[in-house]
């Protein structure tokens, strides 16, 4: 076993908020995209580790950046992926991106404004639905859609795990300025439940995280592969509905997550909204 693999939360692709490689992705291109996933899951296990020192979190990192490139074997996940990428000709750019996020994750723990957040989901999100868009040989005219969404969800994972990020790891990725703007401060989230100034900044961030949301709206459309373009708008639809539950709930104290009972309807609501038209 890696010195990685002992840090794993035991987190698997079907433990996420959103499908990965679900069943509407062909295939051929499941194998590339479970790869690149196990490699973003082992470095994120990492980086988000609640004891591990902050030196070892990042040569574990440096160890996979290592991996990645072909010159280490010290991680499987990185060897695993560096094949793959080497199989497809694909480029190793958007897993080093991710890399930058997770040494973020270890040395940032505040972030001061929405601008700083959105240059960390550059790193964090964003790569993750280029990768994908490439494993498809979908255009790269239609990456500001993918952004717009990707860090949309990222923002959304925040939102959700805001208490849980503050009382394991100290870190808090509500803007600063957003939480002094409504008289709130990191300190409110190690509450049992979200202080009317809190919940004013979660509803807050909730709706300029709509705005990106109404921005990606057209991501689906502009998809070629309709398998592809179907779970885009099934993350999309998933995406929509959580953000609205964030504008009137308490992350600290309620579920913000959806549950499975209501996993068909929004599938539903996905296939009608995004392929009807597509016919």
């Amino acid at each position: 076993m890696s010195e990685a693999a002992a840090l794993s939360s035991g987190k698997g692709h079907r433990d996420e908020n959103f499908p990965v490689a679900s069943v509407f992705i062909s295939a051929r291109h499941r194998p590339a995209i479970l790869a690149f996933y196990r490699f973003v899951r082992a470095a994120d296990d990492v980086a988000d580790h609640p004891t591990a020192p902050p030196g070892e979190k990042l040569r574990l990192l440096e160890e996979m950046r290592l991996s990645l490139m072909g010159t280490s074997e010290a991680s499987p996940e990185g060897v695993a992926l560096h094949r793959m990428l080497a199989e497809r000709g694909l480029t190793a750019d958007h897993a080093s991106g991710l890399l930058e996020a997770f040494r973020r994750d270890v040395t940032k723990l505040r972030y001061a404004d929405w601008g700083e957040l959105m240059d960390y989901c550059r790193y964090s999100a964003m790569p993750v639905g280029r990768f994908v868009l490439d494993v498809h040989g979908e255009s790269r005219d239609i990456w500001p859609l993918n952004d717009a969404l990707c860090a949309a969800l990222q923002v959304i994972n925040h939102l959700q795990d805001c208490a849980k990020d503050y009382r394991s790891l100290d870190r808090v990725y509500l803007p600063l300025d957003t939480m002094a703007k409504h008289g709130a401060a990191p300190e409110m989230l190690d509450a049992p439940r979200a202080t009317p100034a809190l919940r004013s900044v979660i509803a807050a961030l909730a709706r300029r995280n709509a705005q990106l949301l109404e921005q990606s709206a057209p991501f689906a459309a502009a998809i070629r592969g309709r398998g592809l373009a179907l779970e885009v708008g099934l993350i999309q639809t998933l995406a929509e509905d959580l953000n609205r539950k964030l504008l009137v709930r308490d992350p600290l104290s309620e579920r913000v997550h959806h549950r499975k009972i209501e996993l068909p309807g929004l599938v539903l609501a996905a296939f009608v909204r995004f392929l009807a038209p597509r016919r």
